[in-house]
């Protein structure tokens, strides 16, 4: 193994250990640092090796790719970090990454559904025969009714919700846990569902940790089939699969949250956001509604034409 390897996996290990990172956070970070230590190699280099030269080869290189900004900026995340890693060991007196300028790019809106459509689409879900139907009722009314990630709702455990609770207590990101509120819909989903959960479980099984059990590998459902469910659904229902996902019916939670008056502060809560800036992006989706209701309903903002 060489020195810049090493030094890779001694880097994602300190996000592991230190900072608590996400698996998919060293995930992304590891695919980041093993795409670059392939371009120096390539090059004559590794990554105990580069100079701020080859950085900036690398990262000329990308932007030839097409690779999208977000994505660009994420792999300069990736490499600056572990320098200042590198840096902090005095394995390295310098920085080969610091000249590297980050992609100008604009945060993008998220997707959103509005209400009426939130509701075709459960009751599309619904619609579907037997089981099959009232899992996926049941996983769009949590979605929506909680905010919950979906590697948060497909790691629920059954004793989560056997009591009927209005709330759960969900493990996010880094590990911290946070209160994710159920209203009387999602509740009687699952109360709907709970029965019928046997129907899902592999030949031979008798019993499931999972909330959301399968026959697939690991014993229960796969973000893969739950996102295609989401898409049969969504084309049942009369809208765009292409604007349908487990992460818009999230941005829908927080969305109809704010236009409904709630504080964003609560919401940055209810998200799991580490920074409020992260929650403030939703804010941009209710401008031009709010604009609207004030455009009605304010007797300054009635204009003669």
């Amino acid at each position: 193994m060489s020195k810049g390897q090493d030094w890779a996996e001694a880097f994602l290990e300190m996000m592991a250990v230190e900072r608590s990172a996400a698996k998919n956070t060293l995930i992304a970070y590891g695919k980041d640092l093993a795409d670059a230590r392939t371009f120096l190699v390539a090059h004559g280099r590794d990554l105990d090796s580069a100079l701020a030269e080859d950085v900036e080869a690398y990262f000329r290189v990308l932007g030839e790719r097409g690779l999208a900004s977000a994505s660009a900026a994420r792999r300069r995340a990736a490499l600056r970090q572990f320098y200042r890693f590198v840096l902090g060991e005095g394995w390295r007196k310098d920085d080969p990454s610091r000249r590297v300028d980050a992609p100008k790019a604009g945060r993008p809106l998220p997707k959103v559904l509005s209400r009426a459509e939130v509701e075709r689409l459960i009751a599309a879900a619904s619609a579907r025969d037997g089981a099959q139907g009232l899992r996926l009722a049941c996983m769009i009314e949590l979605l929506y009714a909680s905010g919950l990630r979906i590697s948060e709702l497909l790691a629920l455990p059954l004793a989560a919700l056997m009591r009927d609770p209005a709330y759960l207590i969900v493990k996010g990101k880094g590990g911290k846990e946070r209160l994710a509120p159920l209203n009387d819909a999602a509740r009687t989903a699952v109360r709907a569902y709970l029965p019928v959960r046997p129907a899902f479980f592999a030949r031979g099984v008798k019993d499931s940790p999972w909330l959301f059990a399968s026959r697939a590998a690991g014993g229960r459902l796969t973000a893969r089939r739950m996102a295609q469910l989401l898409d049969e659904a969504a084309l049942a229902a009369g809208i765009d699969p292409a604007r349908v996902s487990p992460h818009v019916l999230r941005h829908a939670f927080a969305t109809h949250l704010l236009e409904g008056g709630a504080d964003l502060r609560a919401v940055q809560t209810l998200l799991g956001h580490a920074d409020i800036a992260t929650t403030q992006i939703y804010t941009h989706l209710t401008e031009d509604r709010l604009r609207a209701v004030v455009e009605r309903g304010h007797p300054l903002a009635k204009k003669k034409r």
